[in-house]
């Protein structure tokens, strides 16, 4: 039976689940949770609906999502929607809205020239921070990048997505972020969190900014300020203590008709209590770490710094300006857990 979806005033968070058509098996390659997560991604710009934490299993999907106050959305202007549209509509589409709007400009009466532009950019407005809309444009670009992947026509999913309203306070978006992020954990799929490529947790780790912001945003200084700007050195550590302590199995006790759950082992719970949430670079090495493709130099701070003036030298002799007048150094320290001396040339957001 159908009814009414609950939603909440102002800024909401929902956690959103749906499931394909018979349960099937459909999303088993990496190549298929990877497109989804790309779509999510670009409706996210589009649609102004930001993705706390995901979380993409082979039958289906779990989505926490804050959706803003429309009132509190910067209006939308002509150059932000002529660079958003690329991400999702092919150049033909584009070129069509374009045309439309410098159609508008050419318009003599300044009164029904502005209406005209007002009216091409509403379409856009309206579609924003709205969570149906959201979850409709995401199942519906699924299933066409499915349908065409596996050779296949007809509905993909079961029925409407299902959606929860989350009190927007720590605690709850904590457990119910955590709940998401160990669904692999408890279905038997990984021993830990990290270890499925295609969560929010997994990708925050990665190195994934969206992912990082995503989490940062349920903290309590996050919830109090929206525009504060994340940090995940203060998100890290506390969303891992929380979601290693709320997924530990739970051995079966049949007297007390308790079937026990799948999850992280209590050493492995202990061992991140112990290290009160930090990441050894053993664990951290088992993702992506774009220091070691994208950091230029490695080395102690010593070695960095002797390559860092003898590639500013040679550039100054070729009249190339790699670094600027500003920078006198060199090194810089890696972030993202303990490294040792090991420092890299460029300063990068992991």
């Amino acid at each position: 039976m159908n009814t009414n979806r609950i939603l909440g005033s102002g800024r909401s968070f929902y956690h959103c689940v749906t499931r394909t058509a018979g349960r099937i098996f459909i999303f088993r390659s990496a190549k298929d949770k990877e497109i989804c997560r790309k779509i999510m991604r670009k409706l996210e710009k589009l649609l102004s609906v930001r993705v706390v934490t995901y979380c993409f299993m082979d039958n289906h999907i779990h989505l926490l999502l804050e959706v803003p106050a429309k009132a509190d959305l910067t209006p939308l202007t002509e150059a932000e929607l002529l660079e958003i549209l690329p991400t999702l509509y092919d150049d033909t589409y584009c070129l069509t809205v374009k045309q439309e709007l410098e159609r508008a400009h050419a318009i003599s009466n300044e009164d029904l020239r502005n209406e005209a532009v007002a009216a091409i950019l509403g379409r856009y407005e309206a579609r924003r921070a709205d969570l149906s809309i959201f979850m409709k444009e995401f199942k519906h670009r699924v299933t066409k990048y499915i349908n065409k992947e596996h050779d296949r026509v007809g509905t993909l999913w079961e029925s409407r997505f299902k959606s929860v309203l989350v009190q927007g306070n720590e605690g709850a978006l904590l457990t119910m972020a955590a709940y998401i992020d160990l669904n692999p954990v408890r279905a038997g799929m990984v021993e830990r969190p990290e270890d499925y490529r295609w969560c929010g947790y997994a990708e925050a780790l990665a190195g994934g900014k969206l992912a990082r912001q995503g989490l940062g945003t349920i903290l309590s200084e996050g919830l109090m300020d929206p525009d504060m700007k994340t940090d995940w050195r203060r998100t890290r550590n506390r969303y891992r203590l929380f979601v290693y302590s709320e997924g530990e199995e739970m051995e079966a006790d049949m007297a007390k008709g308790d079937r026990g759950r799948k999850g992280v082992s209590r050493e492995e719970v202990e061992t991140v209590e112990q290290n009160d949430g930090a990441i050894p670079v053993r664990d951290l090495l088992r993702h992506k770490v774009r220091y070691f493709c994208d950091g230029a130099v490695l080395g102690t701070a010593e070695f960095v710094n002797e390559v860092f003036e003898r590639e500013r030298e040679a550039n100054a002799n070729r009249k190339l300006q790699r670094f600027s007048d500003a920078r006198k150094t060199g090194a810089r320290k890696m972030r993202g857990a303990d490294w040792g001396e090991l420092c890299v040339l460029r300063d990068l957001q992991i």
